[in-house]
């Protein structure tokens, strides 16, 4: 279906990785996203590494653009990387806000635990890959309260590499306790590096990443609306570029 005029583009900007399989992922979500509303155009770019770059998609996208970061949390790419790449291609771009933290992914989350054969006994701990970012820490404590209060249980944040606590030190204060298993939930968009330091851990068990989701896509959706609104509500109508179709 052709997009009404005027409608933003939705891009999905990922990160990138050296792997066939996070990229296979990452094209199947953006399908998926495609699927829920099939009148809408929605383009995939990465930051760097894979392709198509996201400077690329934006410079050839017509039309007004919400570019929706699929980061789980803020940090250096949320707040620095990815409004450079905007700024220096398509300033007129909306950036909606990073994915997480979100009740959607909490609920893909418990899902992922429940498929690999979490038990009510089980320590839980919610893996992700880390940051230098103080805030970008914190987005994920605040996703591993979120899943605390779904699976009725204490969560705790770990880190698989800037962080604390690491993975490492996670699974050795959970093994302290009385749990006979510790399960490791994975706040990963999709398999590569950073899962198989999760699988590598020596947790008894690990869910899969969040990958591709019903409820994934409709969190995409979301931030792109929430971004939608935002820039309504700052604009006035006679100048908004969603009225004109002029490109951002």
């Amino acid at each position: 279906m052709t997009p009404e005029p005027g409608t933003p583009t939705l891009v999905m900007a990922a990160h990138g990785a050296r792997s066939g399989h996070w990229e296979s992922v990452m094209d199947s979500l953006a399908a998926r996203v495609r699927r829920a509303r099939p009148a809408a155009r929605v383009e995939l770019g990465f930051l760097e590494i894979s392709a198509p770059l996201l400077s690329d998609v934006l410079s050839r996208v017509p039309g007004p653009v919400v570019v929706v970061p699929m980061l789980l949390a803020g940090g250096y790419h949320a707040h620095v990387d990815l409004p450079a790449v905007v700024a220096r291609t398509r300033p007129g771009a909306v950036v909606a806000g990073q994915l997480g933290p979100h009740r959607l992914l909490t609920s893909v989350l418990a899902r992922r635990l429940a498929a690999a054969g979490l038990r009510p006994c089980d320590t839980v701990i919610l893996g992700a890959a880390g940051s230098s970012d103080p805030a970008a820490l914190d987005d994920v404590r605040a996703a591993a309260r979120l899943l605390s209060v779904r699976l009725s249980r204490p969560v705790a944040a770990a880190f698989a590499s800037a962080g604390t606590p690491t993975i490492a030190e996670a699974l050795e204060r959970a093994r302290a306790g009385l749990a006979p298993r510790v399960a490791v939930a994975s706040y990963l968009l999709a398999p590569g590096f950073f899962h198989d330091r999760l699988l590598t851990s020596g947790a008894d068990l690990v869910g899969a990443p969040l990958g591709v989701d019903d409820d994934l896509a409709a969190l995409v959706w979301a931030r792109f609306d929430e971004a939608v609104l935002r820039r309504a509500a700052a604009v006035p109508p006679a100048h908004s570029p969603y009225a004109s179709g002029a490109r951002g």
